[in-house]
């Protein structure tokens, strides 16, 4: 079983962090970018060897 931990400050917001307060947030700003993600390709360490450096690897897978 997983023990509980107990943290007062888990789930509680200081009441100096009123959003509603805010000015110039702009929702849904880095939308795009984490919508489009990330092509990560780990490479074998004996298939490494074989280019200088990332850049050959990505010229290659491109």
């Amino acid at each position: 079983m997983k023990k509980e931990i107990e943290n007062e400050m888990a789930d509680e917001l200081l009441s100096e962090y009123n959003f509603a307060q805010m000015e110039g947030g702009v929702k849904g700003k880095y939308v795009q970018r984490y919508r489009a993600g990330t092509n990560l390709v780990l490479v074998d360490p004996d298939v490494a060897q074989a280019f200088p450096d990332d850049a050959a690897v990505t010229e290659l897978l491109n």
